[in-house]
């Protein structure tokens, strides 16, 4: 957290205004909240303010509208919800119905900010995003960043600083495209590298090994050879939970077998999972570690058939004596499916923003902090 202001150094709150930057973009099912971790974690932060004697209005922003008012995407449950936690505290309407938003439009930072005494945020999940709500505020009011934002930074922001050692990275989800710039960025700190998801098949691929009908992505194959040929190991799957011919994935009716099989695949089969074999594999190297980050599946763990490789590595983050991390995103909602979120030392809540954290050991809301004037 170096350089960035925190909510001591706002100095005397009582009777100001407090404009909070909140990352409420919970999941919703059928027009209600199915998990409110998000509003809940925001909590410290909304209550030390309101302690101090702010008046606190916060601001949100839900699901992707685009860019004007959309009743699908209404924060009223939000509201609801937050009315019953601290009724103290106003919510705006979702800050995605101006167009101004994602585009960094200074009319809609001028808006945002008038009445308001002082900036805090404590959105991490969308601090990874040079958006009005942001980067704005802090240009002209007093800021400081939030309980969350302060502990996700320093979890987060540590793991390159001085993590305990063997330092573990399992990374997992589709394609090696989307993460390879943050797994470049982690081989130069981890110990070792886990990978599993659909992306292992285009490492495998690499490796020699027949893929099938699997994800993979031919172009990144030569990335993969030089990543594997590098100093640090690199972990992949010895064996496959794979579907056969005419299966389709979240349809077992449709037919087509689930087999066990090894890290080659025949033609017209798909690796919708790492194996048992794998699964105890990486469990070992997760069990001898000092600290572990997860971000990523291990397969399509939503398919029941194929959630075993990503319920054992959860099961082996939460057995293991090491700092666990998960990285938000589609890791936290797996912890939380098969009931060990509980049993991690820390569950990020913004995938994209704890990647690009550990990518680059910024992100543009925090730069955003540190250049707001002072109180």
């Amino acid at each position: 957290m170096s350089g960035v202001p925190q909510l001591e150094d706002l100095g005397d709150l009582n009777g100001r205004s407090v404009l909070l930057r909140a990352d409420f973009n919970v999941p919703m099912a059928n027009g209600e909240i199915s998990d409110d971790l998000r509003i809940r974690s925001a909590l410290p932060t909304m209550r030390w303010l309101l302690a101090a004697g702010a008046r606190v209005t916060a601001c949100t922003h839900l699901g992707r509208p685009k860019g004007k008012p959309d009743p699908a995407f209404s924060v009223e449950p939000v509201r609801a919800r937050l009315s019953e936690l601290v009724p103290e505290v106003e919510l705006l309407d979702n800050l995605r119905f101006d167009p101004g938003e994602t585009s960094n439009a200074p009319a809609l930072v001028q808006q945002l900010i008038e009445g308001h005494d002082v900036y805090v945020n404590d959105a991490f999940g969308a601090s990874h995003r040079s958006h009005a709500s942001i980067v704005g505020p802090p240009k002209f009011l007093p800021s400081a960043a939030g309980r969350l934002l302060k502990r996700e930074v320093e979890v987060l922001g540590g793991l390159r600083d001085n993590p305990k050692r063997p330092f573990v990275a399992v990374m997992g989800g589709s394609k090696v495209s989307d993460k390879l710039a943050v797994i470049e960025s982690l081989l130069g700190f981890v110990d070792s590298l886990i990978v599993g998801g659909g992306m292992c098949f285009t490492f495998l691929k690499a490796k020699g090994h027949s893929v099938g009908s699997s994800l993979c992505e031919d172009d990144m194959v030569d990335t993969c050879r030089r990543l594997l040929e590098g100093s640090k190991p690199i972990h992949l799957p010895i064996d496959v939970t794979a579907l056969g011919p005419g299966g389709k994935l979240f349809e077992p009716d449709a037919g087509g077998d689930v087999r066990q099989m090894g890290a080659s695949l025949p033609d017209g089969w798909m690796g919708a999972d790492i194996g048992p074999g794998t699964a105890a594999e990486f469990g070992d190297v997760i069990h001898g570690a000092g600290t572990v980050l997860w971000n990523g599946p291990m397969g399509v763990f939503e398919d029941p058939r194929f959630g075993g490789g990503t319920g054992a590595v959860a099961q082996a983050m939460a057995e293991a004596r090491g700092f666990t991390i998960v990285g938000g995103g589609d890791s936290a909602a797996a912890a939380k499916q098969f009931g060990v979120d509980k049993e991690m030392d820390h569950v990020s809540t913004g995938g994209g923003a704890s990647l690009e954290l550990i990518e680059r050991g910024d992100l543009p809301g925090l730069a955003a902090l540190r250049g707001a004037p002072g109180v």
